[in-house]
């Protein structure tokens, strides 16, 4: 124990015997500073590269169109008669003469009579246009159908990312950090 203080003080008091000597205008020899090199890291993949298939679906749409539900038609119909009902004045009776009894002056006498001709009015029904069969042409019938179309078909498309890197709280050490002493220059203090 007493060889290990006194070991400490030989050395304690060399360092101030070096120090003494420097700071009473002794001549340094050899000057060293301390080099610390760090640690050095890398940067972890985090996601590769890679491409991404993105799918555009498709877009679909109305639109409106005529669509024929009856064709054009040809039927033939009966038009009826056209009839007029006209009146006319015709002879009934000749007239003539005729023999008859009579009174006259209180006395029966066998007379010769003369008649006049007679007429009477008669409606009559007259065709003024015979029946006939008519052309019916019946045009064709549309109507408005709302149908969907297509305005864009499905895409697909190929979408390319980098890889990313990050420094993360995780480090891979690549080399340890150390630390060594390496001899220097100091004009006018130390040459080596």
């Amino acid at each position: 124990m007493i060889g290990k203080t006194a070991s400490s003080a030989i050395a304690s008091l060399a360092v101030l015997g070096m120090v003494s000597e420097t700071a009473a205008g002794g001549r340094a020899v050899e000057c060293y500073e301390q080099v610390n090199r760090p640690a050095v890291y890398e940067n972890v993949l985090v996601s590769p590269a890679g491409q991404q298939v993105e799918s555009v679906p498709a877009i679909y749409g109305t639109r409106e169109r005529l669509v024929q539900i009856a064709p054009a038609r040809v039927s033939y119909e009966i038009v009826p008669a056209i009839t007029r009902t006209i009146y006319r004045t015709v002879k009934v009776d000749d007239g003539g003469y005729s023999w008859e009894w009579r009174v006259i002056n209180g006395r029966k006498v066998l007379c010769k009579v003369r008649h006049k001709a007679r007429y009477q009015r008669v409606a009559e029904t007259v065709v003024v246009q015979p029946e006939r069969q008519r052309r019916v042409v019946s045009p064709a019938e549309y109507e408005s159908v709302a149908e969907e179309v297509l305005v864009q078909p499905e895409q697909r498309r190929i979408v390319n990312f980098p890889a990313t890197y990050q420094t993360v709280a995780r480090r891979v050490l690549v080399r340890e950090g150390s630390s060594r002493w390496r001899q220097v220059r100091v004009p006018r203090h130390c040459r080596f």
